[in-house]
């Protein structure tokens, strides 16, 4: 086994033991009513909807028509930016201090969609392209709803299992996923550096700006909506992506770019969830009495 072949390894340890395990902890922490409620909010629904399978395409093609970037780069970013609901959104609201439950529903919201969307639209946007619902779906509940649902079904059944095995899963789940991006990055490094100072480059950092603010803007008023829309629209599926540009471009560039994007997208995404949760704390301690001042009447 090649070093490349042992870091590769340790990252797909790292990326199973931190979905699974942080889905597991999201579950034990939430009820079934908490996460199909935010999706009777039509509103929600809709701008959810709206923002990750028209508006981040469409901002796809207009950054590939406007930059100057090659063909299998360009098929990258479409593949990306139809491709939505990935688990690093729960990580990046609660890094935001945003609603988990609004998270948890949007971003099932828009995995359960993408497996019936990616079928019918890739193909229209590149021609020749195959897509494998049955293989995405399968990566998507292996990974996401089964433990989730399994988590959820141990808080129905035990809350004080769940609230005593909650925070250690969490800890796990965050060690693989930060796992997961560091080896990632050392193995994506040279791409990534190829990228630096070319269209490419430029393109994917456009995308993930543009997709933040469709989602942020988007939001509405309620700052954690907003926060959780303007991250779970950025957040695109890597994994989806990752199955479709293996499948049909296959030693090409396309699929170094798409996995760069996996990449880059978290790592941009934890550190503003983090700043929106920190300006959040700082605004709530703003408007927060002083200890032993009542409020103003």
């Amino acid at each position: 086994m090649t070093a490349n072949e042992f870091l590769t390894l340790i990252s797909q340890i790292g990326g199973f033991v931190g979905i699974v395990c942080s889905m597991l902890a999201m579950g034990m922490g939430l009820t079934l009513a908490q996460v199909t409620g935010p999706l009777k909010d039509l509103r929600l629904v809709v701008v959810a909807l709206l923002a990750n399978f028209v508006l981040v395409p469409l901002l796809a093609l207009v950054i590939a028509a406007l930059i100057p970037i090659d063909q299998s780069l360009r098929d990258g970013l479409i593949i990306v930016s139809t491709s939505a609901g990935a688990p690093f959104l729960i990580m990046e609201a609660r890094g935001a201090k945003a609603s988990l439950p609004v998270a948890v529903g949007v971003m099932t919201l828009l995995m359960v969609v993408t497996i019936f969307y990616l079928p019918l639209v890739l193909p229209l946007l590149l021609t020749g392209v195959e897509v494998d619902a049955g293989a995405i779906a399968l990566s998507l509940i292996v990974l996401m709803l089964i433990p989730l649902a399994l988590g959820m079904l141990v808080k129905a059944q035990s809350p004080e299992t769940a609230a005593e095995y909650a925070p250690s899963l969490n800890k796990i789940g965050g060690l693989g996923i930060m796992i997961l991006l560091v080896v990632g990055l050392v193995l994506n490094l040279s791409n990534i550096v190829s990228l630096i100072g070319t269209g490419g480059f430029l393109a994917l950092a456009l995308f993930i700006v543009g997709s933040l603010l469709i989602g942020y803007l988007l939001g509405g008023r309620d700052p954690s909506t907003r926060a959780v829309l303007g991250l779970g629209t950025a957040q695109r599926n890597v994994s989806a992506a990752i199955v479709i540009a293996l499948t049909n471009f296959a030693g090409t560039l396309t699929v170094s770019y798409v996995l760069v994007a996996g990449i880059l997208i978290p790592l941009v995404l934890f550190p503003t969830a983090g700043l929106i949760g920190r300006r959040r704390a700082a605004l709530s301690g703003a408007v927060a009495p002083a200890p032993g001042v009542a409020p103003a009447s």
